[in-house]
């Protein structure tokens, strides 16, 4: 009877653990592996940013006193998560750590700590300037000084797809120096090699301030993983952002010859939006979803292939009804059947005309019902990729 009370005490939170994990990563012939307090740990996460119908990304919900995690939480622990990816953390470190102290004692779910790197400020960012790399920087070491002894804290993510300022055209940046060089590769490459160093600044004065968590690289494919090799050595793992289909392909193998560093894929999924049939389709979301987990579980250490994958965190936990339109406030409440761009390997769509199948308020495995449950948050209906997922993570 005292032992099933104390368990019940830790199981609900009443217990909460005061020291940080120690989180390490073990390269061995067996592969890669993350070890936390020096047991394995195969990531099974989702990229959690929990806005309601009728809100867009400037919703705090850290503040909600809905608490929205908790529901969550719940429903994540049924499914086998133990990791939720936070693209960037509130301004209020006190919210900041109930949420993380919360899923971590209530639901045994570790978080991985993002920073845009200022990708997204206004005016867009300019890593050739030193007042704004000095100023990102300074976020980034104050976030790390306030969360690294909250137990749950498993990682920092260094930006999300910031190389694609240069491997794409996306807030694209420049300086006078750059600018005055005839060759269009020269300039990619000049971009590169400023962006990666700071990158690697930050990293090793991460290390300074908490060497019990590891720093990670986020990036969108691999275009530029060479020069990541060359400018960015002291990342200690790659963050990949990858949507290539039903499965990767050569993508672990292209890692291991680039940059060799572990892998964990923080961004990878499908929408469950059918753009040709005009309807939902939940079942080729599912299909997808699993094929993707299988492929980035069988490049696990153990697995058949490269070993250094690290597991993943899906995107995303739930639809985003915002995203069609984020100008547009009063049409948050309505989710947007609109496509919004293109991709031929999610090919149970890909032959819409026009070609455009990829819906960008669909990508949860959790729908919302705009109907607010008793916990005065949108209802959480499980779809089915989460039900995949949860075959595949309770195993």
């Amino acid at each position: 009877m005292v032992l099933w009370i104390a368990w019940r005490l830790v199981d609900s939170g009443y217990f909460t653990a005061s020291r940080p994990s120690v989180v390490t990563i073990e390269r061995s012939e067996a592969g890669d592996r993350l070890l936390v307090d020096g047991k394995p740990y195969l990531v099974r996460g989702v990229c959690y940013t929990p806005i309601p119908v009728g809100k867009d990304y400037e919703y705090n919900f850290w503040g909600d006193p809905a608490r929205p995690w908790i529901t969550d939480g719940a429903l994540m622990r049924e499914a086998g998560v133990n990791t939720v990816r936070f693209y960037r953390m509130g301004k209020n470190p006190a919210e900041v750590r109930r949420v993380l102290d919360e899923l971590y004692s209530k639901f045994r779910i570790r978080s991985l700590a993002g920073h845009y790197l200022g990708f997204w400020s206004w005016p867009p960012p300019n890593y050739a300037d030193p007042d704004f790399r000095a100023r990102v920087k300074a976020e980034v070491l104050e976030m790390v000084r306030q969360y690294k002894d909250s137990p749950g804290v498993i990682g920092w993510i260094l930006g999300n797809e910031n190389n694609y300022s240069f491997d794409g055209k996306v807030q694209r940046w420049s300086s006078d120096a750059i600018d005055a060089m005839a060759n269009h590769e020269d300039q990619r490459r000049e971009r590169a090699r400023i962006y990666y160093r700071f990158v690697n600044d930050i990293a090793v004065a991460i290390r300074r301030i908490d060497p019990n968590h590891p720093v990670i690289l986020g990036t969108g494919e691999v275009k530029s993983l060479d020069l990541a090799k060359e400018f960015a050595p002291d990342i200690d793992i790659l963050g990949m952002i990858a949507y290539r289909g039903p499965g990767f392909g050569n993508l672990f193998r292209q890692v291991r010859q680039k940059y060799d560093k572990p892998v964990l894929m923080i961004e990878w999924g499908a929408d469950s939006y059918n753009a040709l049939r005009r309807k939902p389709d939940e079942k080729a979301q599912a299909e997808f979803v699993k094929l993707q987990w299988q492929d980035i579980e069988r490049n696990a250490a153990g697995g058949k292939g490269e070993g250094n994958s690290l597991g993943g965190t899906i995107f995303e936990w739930t639809d985003e009804w915002w995203k069609g339109n984020e100008n547009l406030p009063r049409t948050w409440s309505v989710q947007d059947t609109a496509a919004h761009w293109n991709h031929a390997a999610y090919h149970y769509d890909a032959d819409v005309p026009g070609g455009m199948n990829m819906n960008e308020e669909w990508w949860g495995i959790v729908r919302l019902d705009p109907k607010e449950d008793d916990e005065a948050i949108n209802a959480r209906v499980p779809k089915k990729a989460y039900k995949e997922l949860q075959d595949l993570w309770t195993k």
